[in-house]
């Protein structure tokens, strides 16, 4: 029997960095991919069956968390991370042709593509105005329609090329040419990756009170396990002023006993904490383990104890 065709969605329009990212999944050429028009939306898909799996963007290398992407899978029904995908960035400046540099006035993107560029557009524009942009692709093709309220938009490379009614005037125009976004492959609960020994697990972690070293308490699960922290941002709940949660990456699996034990210590003083999945690093680099904090010496520790009880 032919396995059932897959459906990807992802945030749009086509010729994102998130579409260049999902491409970079094996099987997503020739899958059907349906393009969302924000984060939520796309999420949504997934969480209502109308697609498997949806390729978001959640960490850049300048500007940190995408907060759209976290806030988005805290919360609603769970949702699993099962891939993460690495996309090196850069810009182009398009507008319409005939439009030279010196004529433009307002320029259209996405806010993370904007903090990339602003330098550069202070310097080769300066006065420019920023108007916000649903991604980089849509603000380049809102400049095809004819009814823009800007004169240009940064994008990326590929959709000036796609574009036959777009003219590059600048190429390279990102502030930080190693810039680098991560993103990930959310789908609904199901069987895990498995381990790799290059792995990333990532929790969302409600405060569960605010009062001194309610931070540390869960700081301290991962801290006396030996498990290693890429990543840690706060968000409010929006439930009211000063409740936050906190979203974490880890190095190591749910499958490695510190990983496993430091998450029931979190679950312990903070019952809502949600696992959002454990994945294989896009990078491959596996982190370093303290002896002690080894499977074996935490298979013996418990050993020892059950030795104990037992009367050994």
């Amino acid at each position: 029997m032919p396995a059932t065709p897959v459906t990807y969605t992802f945030l749009g329009p086509e010729g994102t960095f998130t579409e260049a990212a999902l491409m970079q999944v094996p099987d997503a050429g020739g899958a059907t991919r349906i393009p969302a028009s924000n984060v939520n939306a796309a999420l949504d898909m997934v969480r209502d069956g109308s697609a498997d799996a949806a390729m978001v963007p959640i960490e850049n290398s300048v500007e940190g968390g995408v907060t759209a992407t976290l806030d988005a899978i805290a919360s609603g029904q769970e949702l699993r991370i099962t891939r993460e995908v690495l996309v090196p960035i850069s810009f182009v400046l398009v507008a319409r042709p005939g439009v030279r540099i010196d004529d433009i006035r307002r320029i259209s993107t996405h806010g993370h593509a904007w903090a990339q560029c602003r330098l550069w557009v202070d310097v080769n524009i300066p006065g420019a105005e920023y108007v916000a942009g649903s991604s980089t692709a849509a603000a380049a093709l809102g400049l095809l329609d004819g009814d823009a309220h800007y004169d240009a938009a940064i994008c990326a490379p590929i959709v000036a090329q796609e574009q036959p009614g777009l003219t590059v005037l600048a190429e390279n125009i990102g502030d930080n040419p190693g810039a680098v976004t991560r993103f990930i492959l959310v789908s609904r609960p199901g069987a895990l990756p498995e381990r790799t020994g290059a792995d990333k697990t990532t929790v969302v972690v409600p405060l569960p009170e605010d009062r001194p070293g309610a931070l540390m308490e869960i700081l301290d699960q991962f801290a006396t396990r030996g498990v290693n922290l890429s990543r840690i941002e706060s968000r409010p709940t929006g439930q009211y002023l000063g409740h936050y949660f906190f979203s974490i990456d880890a190095d190591g699996h749910i499958a490695d006993a510190r990983v496993a034990d430091a998450l029931a210590g979190l679950h312990r003083i903070s019952p809502a904490t949600r696992f959002l999945g454990s994945y294989g690093r896009a990078d491959a680099q596996s982190s370093s383990v303290p002896q002690h904090t080894s499977d074996e010496a935490f298979r013996a520790a418990h050993e020892w104890v059950e030795q104990i009880l037992q009367g050994e």
